[in-house]
């Protein structure tokens, strides 16, 4: 019998398809949703995404934009207004002065990384990654063919990618490129001014791409985090308006590259999503006058901060990575098991708390790691507390 074209394949997409690993949050999401369409209450910390609404402005603006009828395309870079307020934007918040040309506007910060990785990476090519770090990162890239090259992070370094890393990683096998977080995700940990220019200059004497993700800037709780943009004109950076900005169903992001990759990408924008969505981009655009709006949401979440920090190391949980900025804290529960899997569901189960694994975003270590997001309500953090005081004790 002779085997069909699909038979023929099928073997090479399972093996493609493979290397992509589930996104235990979104995982941990589904199941406390089903918990709570059986009449259980579920206390929500395992996902990224504020409990806030998109700020006033921005659903009004899109509000207005729908009342005229018409939503359509929009080029594939972006609307020209949005990509100058955000150039703009760096101006007045990091004193850096990139040209509205080199903005573009994504379908969300997701739809940004796969045409960074698309233009900047061939199959193949190794790209430097942290341990922890946000697992969508090595799953775009393996789905792309691209190598992700894990840098475990250490105490003694901080918890951040630090150029003596990239160097070591670089001349055991070269890399292509790196790409650092700060704040990050699952921990806030930031990488500081020094450690940023330093991550830059050693890209630029290896050659390699550097790419930053900077979603989470805005939120911070000391020191303002620094863009990649100030000491490194050539770094690929990466935002988004669903942190900071409250926008996370919005889908709308942005990326700043270097002039010389603009066509590139507006050839790949426009063959993969054609434009980002319309309404989106006229709510982000009105986003930036809700600064009010938004820092009072911002000081919510230092509350937050400032209540488990003190509340969860009563209950055992004592061992937490820095947490500078976001709305994360990333705990070490090594006391409590070295399962975390398994005790996220026990937690989400007997105690009816919802937690993202540490294997989500460490395959080395994340097997003694909780992730627990802040980004709700105070009630929902004492709440949390109180329940697992319960269960652990």
């Amino acid at each position: 019998m002779t085997k069909s074209s699909a038979d023929l394949h099928q073997p090479l997409i399972a093996r493609r398809m493979d290397r992509v690993a589930s996104f235990l949050a979104m995982d941990v999401l589904s199941a406390a949703a089903a918990k709570e369409r059986r009449g259980d209450s579920v206390i929500h910390m395992e996902v990224g995404q504020p409990s806030a609404p998109a700020p006033r402005a921005a659903r009004e603006a899109a509000k207005a934009a729908l009342d005229l009828g018409r939503v359509g395309y929009t080029e594939a870079l972006g609307m020209s207004a949005l990509r100058e307020r955000i150039a703009r934007h760096y101006k007045g918040t990091y004193g850096v002065s990139i040209a509205p040309e080199r903005v573009v506007v994504t379908t969300g910060s997701s739809a940004g990384f796969v045409l960074a990785f698309l233009s900047l990476f061939d199959p193949g090519q190794r790209v430097a990654i942290t341990a922890p770090g946000y697992p969508a990162y090595r799953n775009i890239l393996e789905a792309l063919g691209i190598e992700p090259v894990t840098i475990p992070l250490t105490k003694a370094d901080g918890w951040i990618m630090t150029a003596e890393s990239v160097a070591k990683a670089h001349a055991e096998k070269p890399l292509h490129g790196i790409l650092a977080m700060s704040p990050a995700n699952p921990s806030g940990t930031m990488i500081g001014r020094k450690a940023l220019a330093d991550l830059g200059e050693i890209c630029r004497r290896l050659g390699l791409w550097f790419v930053s993700d900077e979603i989470y800037h805005g939120l911070t709780y000391g020191e303002p985090a620094s863009t990649a943009l100030a000491s490194d004109d050539d770094a690929v950076v990466i935002n988004s308006f669903s942190k900071y900005y409250c926008m996370t169903g919005w889908r709308i992001g942005w990326i700043v590259v270097p002039e010389r990759l603009v066509r590139p990408i507006e050839r790949l924008a426009q063959n993969l999503y054609i434009s980002p969505p319309y309404l989106s981009q006229v709510a982000a655009l009105a986003a930036f006058d809700a600064m009010e709006e938004l820092e009072a949401v911002k000081a919510a979440y230092a509350r937050n901060r400032a209540y488990l920090l003190e509340e969860l190391p009563k209950i055992g949980i004592t061992e937490m990575h820095p947490v500078d900025g976001a709305f994360y804290i990333y705990a070490d529960i090594a006391r409590f098991t070295n399962d975390s899997i398994g005790f996220s569901k026990r937690m989400l189960e007997e105690a009816g708390v919802a937690a993202t694994p540490g294997l989500d975003f460490d395959p080395l270590e994340g097997s003694h790691y909780l992730r627990l997001s802040f980004a709700g309500s105070e009630n929902d953090c004492r709440e949390t507390v109180a329940r697992l005081k319960g269960w652990l004790t």
